[in-house]
């Protein structure tokens, strides 16, 4: 079976993977999958997702914009989003991989589900399975919320940007 390549090919052709998500809001715990995977790849774009049908707390221009300042100082980072399916949106780009972080064995059927809808809607794509430092195991954006919305302090699971906006947006909020 011959699968054609999405990359460029030759000894100068770079190496880029995408990893998507809600970001409702970005995490350490992101960040951390987002310095492995530039350890890997030449360049990472990270595709803030517009699901309309997911409630967020921030809205897409918030979390595109705390996604940016949390990785400005990273080289090889470019942020966008996109509406509709994540393989349509890497095929547009011409990208390969996909990223995806799996923080315990409780995420794996749903990545394993998403991986290989992917693949069969396009398969060229690959998914990579990324996992975290253990210190961020626990951490989704969900258990950051609602630490938060509690008055706990989240300074060690979020960049202090997305601190400063957590609080000021719950503040708005009640």
């Amino acid at each position: 079976m011959s699968k054609k390549r999405l990359y460029p090919q030759g000894p100068l052709a770079k190496r880029v993977a995408v990893y998507s998500g809600t970001f409702d809001p970005i995490t350490k715990g992101h960040l951390d999958i987002i310095c492995r995977a530039l350890n890997l790849f030449d360049h990472v774009i990270i595709a803030v997702a517009d699901n309309l049908e997911k409630q967020t707390l921030f809205s897409k221009d918030e979390r595109l914009q705390m996604v940016r300042l949390a990785t400005r100082d990273m080289e090889g980072v470019t942020v966008d989003s996109f509406k509709g399916l994540l393989a349509h949106y890497v095929q547009e780009k011409g990208v390969a991989v996909i990223v995806r972080g799996l923080r315990a064995v409780s995420d794996l059927e749903h990545e394993f589900r998403m991986a290989f809808m992917n693949r069969s809607l396009v398969p060229q794509v690959e998914t990579l399975f990324l996992m975290p430092s253990e210190d961020f195991t626990y951490l989704n954006s969900t258990v950051v919320k609602e630490v938060a919305r509690l008055g706990g302090d989240v300074s060690q699971f979020v960049p202090p940007v997305v601190e400063e906006r957590l609080r000021s947006k719950l503040k708005n909020s009640t």
